[in-house]
């Protein structure tokens, strides 16, 4: 982040472009807009030291109701486009918005990329498991039997879990939070600021035309309890409306959901998002059923540190000027160059 001092403080308003905001009506991208222009003001950095990448789908309008710097870029390639500010810019506080389309399918190699490297990106992934700018086709993240225009007798793919994914490519700060869900948005984006290095945050969004009601078992006040598992940092992994669901390991070493009442508070899973070993976040996100979403845990999985990609780089480009074995800036503006007719 800018160490720059902010001369006023910012509001919320302050963040809200001219742009008419054009979503359908009813969608959960507003609630995110909504969050996250009112969250932005916390960090205390100029508008013009934050800029905002998108790739291509609906949440990809981001930029454009946003008075930051920002860029609409090209289908998928928006964590590479963001990787070369982040590394070119030090002094900004660089984000992503992208969808679950965009950065699983055509943008997967570059998503795992950015999260490996542990770029100084803040990567938020709006998963509504549908194609919506494009009319409701089946996405990565749509279950399998999934009817849509490009699958009428139901997809055959089995989902990518983005979570899981993103554990795989060792990303070092990894959460999953709802559009509805105000307070826990804030929080989660508030802990992903504050992160120095990659950032994915999965937010289930829903597209109420193409596929309304895709997360309803996790915000029904009648089923919400029993399906969410909130995670606290050092708290034993408990759920539902009495706190009668708990998470123990099984005996093959991942987890499972047993009644409270029925285990030792013992073995109750206390939750790590610190811990080096991935092991524990991922079998969490391997606890809620791909299809029907039951059991799923949210909040942050993992947090560790680690030095980010940007940081590393450029204490190389110091060294190496230094020591007079190599000199970036001349070699870019130098006459070893040609031209193509």
């Amino acid at each position: 982040m800018s160490d720059t001092a902010v001369p006023v403080a910012l509001k919320a308003k302050d963040f809200k472009s001219d742009q008419e905001v054009r979503w359908c009506p009813g969608c959960g991208d507003y609630a995110i807009l909504a969050a996250v222009q009112s969250f932005l003001p916390e960090l205390g950095i100029p508008k013009e030291n934050i800029c905002f990448v998108s790739g291509i789908g609906c949440s990809s309008r981001f930029p454009y109701y946003l008075t930051t710097y920002g860029m609409h870029s090209i289908h998928g390639r928006a964590p590479t486009i963001a990787t070369g500010l982040a590394t070119s810019r030090p002094d900004l506080s660089v984000w992503v918005v992208t969808g679950d389309g965009d950065a699983l399918s055509i943008g997967g190699n570059h998503l795992i990329h950015a999260l490996r490297r542990n770029v100084n990106l803040k990567i938020l992934l709006f998963n509504n498991r549908i194609y919506g700018l494009t009319k409701g086709q089946y996405s990565p993240t749509s279950e399998i039997g999934k009817i849509t225009k490009s699958t009428p007798m139901g997809s055959l793919d089995y989902p990518f879990n983005p979570l899981s994914l993103a554990l795989g490519a060792e990303a070092t700060f990894v959460a999953r939070t709802i559009d509805s869900d105000r307070k826990h948005l804030t929080d989660v984006l508030r802990a992903a600021a504050e992160h120095e290095g990659s950032a994915l945050v999965e937010i289930y969004q829903n597209c109420n035309i193409f596929n309304d009601g895709a997360f309803d078992i996790l915000k029904d006040a009648d089923s919400r309890d029993d399906e969410l598992i909130r995670l606290v940092d050092g708290e034993p992994i408990v759920f539902g409306a009495e706190g009668q669901h708990a998470v123990v390991r099984n005996a093959h070493g991942g987890l499972k959901i047993v009644p409270t009442e029925s285990v030792a508070a013992s073995e109750i899973v206390i939750h790590d998002a610190h811990s080096s070993d991935t092991a524990t976040a991922f079998a969490l996100t391997r606890l809620s059923d791909p299809e029907t979403l039951h059991h799923t845990p949210i909040g942050v999985l993992r947090h560790v540190e680690r030095p980010s990609y940007d940081r590393l780089m450029s204490e190389q480009m110091t060294m190496a000027a230094e020591n007079g074995v190599g000199d970036l800036q001349s070699l870019l503006r130098g006459s070893d160059t040609w031209t193509i007719d």
